[in-house]
């Protein structure tokens, strides 16, 4: 066993994804016999001392058949039926497969806004801590039922990741109805599994293209961005089939395995890179740019040459440089009536002109992350 499935393997923390099709039968009902593998499962580990978070897709497919739908709705607003109708039988299954291995169970309702505002994303992290704590096995999915441009393409797979930085998971392990990451759709001739990736530069020659199944919303490409988003932020990431989610979470050589890239301690920078909505941009000079870029020093006003858009002190922007494309993101240290005033002035002569106040960096270095 390799060094990142062992990690895998003795994860004291793993939070574990599983898709629509893995949970739902061909007929678009919720299929309780999956559930219940997938509780073994997650049983297993829990009676092995480790802590689980559990992020489920199916609120939705649960819905089509108790609803008399034939296929995942097209309008938001029976989407949203749907998922209210569906989430109840989803945690009534979850609640009666985990009851059997002694395990309560506690559903946490997420949307994209709570993983952007900074007080929800910490609400959530003491959640999901104090759950843990208790004994509770958490079971999160996105809040559909209120949703509005959230239902849409594969977002539990990124809600998975953030998740995992969230909560500081050791391991997140993405169960779908593949067994792995293929350089071509599975089935292509010639297609192979790809065993393991260690960065991007593992990933030039794949294939992505494939949708996911007509009850999920996800495809592979969003399996990858998830993976990114747990990676760089020093988790180990497992994406394999849900049959195969007993030899994935014990560290076996199956599914794809993707090695951490980044650190441990990068959380808050993650939140800013992958789940903040920017409030407005900064526009930087090509010099500015390229010390942004290297990481190398916080942003002066006297490298601004235009401020966009309206942001508070210690809301999220985008750092833009002079062709328009997205250099980094930080959290503004001035508002942008402030820091319209001082674009393009040095600390001195701001000092002169608007007090000693303003005579500091308007992101600092440590706000700072390089898209």
């Amino acid at each position: 066993m390799s060094g990142t499935r062992e990690s895998i393997a003795s994860a004291r923390r793993m939070v574990v994804k599983v898709g629509s099709s893995s949970l739902a039968d061909a007929s678009g009902h919720l299929s309780v016999p999956a559930v219940r593998r997938l509780a073994d499962v997650v049983a297993g580990l829990r009676a092995g001392g480790r802590q689980v978070i559990l992020v489920t897709s199916g609120a939705i497919a649960a819905g089509l058949g108790p609803l008399g739908l034939p296929a995942r709705p097209k309008d938001l607003a029976t989407a949203q039926a749907t998922a209210s109708v569906g989430q109840g039988a989803l945690v009534a299954a979850y609640s009666a497969a985990f009851a059997t291995h002694g395990l309560t169970v506690g559903q946490v309702l997420l949307t994209a806004d709570d993983m952007v505002r900074r007080s929800h994303y910490g609400n959530a992290q003491r959640a999901f801590n104090r759950l843990l704590d208790l004994g509770v096995l958490p079971i999160v999915n996105e809040n559909d039922a209120v949703a509005t441009d959230e239902i849409r393409f594969g977002d539990n797979d990124r809600l998975a990741a953030l998740v995992a930085t969230v909560a500081h998971a050791d391991a997140l392990v993405l169960l779908t109805d593949v067994d792995g990451l293929y350089t071509a759709a599975p089935g292509t001739p010639g297609a192979e599994r790809i065993d393991e990736v260690h960065g991007p530069e593992d990933l030039g020659g794949v294939d992505v293209s494939r949708r996911g199944s007509a009850l999920g919303t996800g495809g592979m490409i969003t399996k990858l961005e998830a993976a990114s988003i747990a990676t760089t932020s020093g988790i180990a990431v497992v994406l394999a089939s849900s049959a195969d989610a007993a030899s994935a979470v014990a560290g076996d050589a199956v599914g794809t395995l993707f090695h951490p890239t980044g650190k441990r301690d990068t959380t808050r920078l993650q939140w800013l890179a992958h789940a903040a909505r920017t409030r407005g941009a900064i526009v930087v000079d090509a010099g500015a740019a390229r010390a942004l870029q290297g990481r190398r020093a916080s942003l002066l006003a006297a490298g601004v040459t235009e401020v966009r858009g309206s942001f508070e002190s210690g809301e999220p922007v985008d750092l833009l440089g002079p062709d328009g494309a997205l250099v980094a993101r930080g959290f503004a240290g001035f508002s942008a009536h402030e820091a319209d005033q001082m674009k393009g002035l040095s600390s001195d002569s701001l000092r002169d002109r608007l007090g000693e106040t303003y005579a500091r960096e308007l992101i600092h270095i440590d706000d700072l992350v390089v898209m």
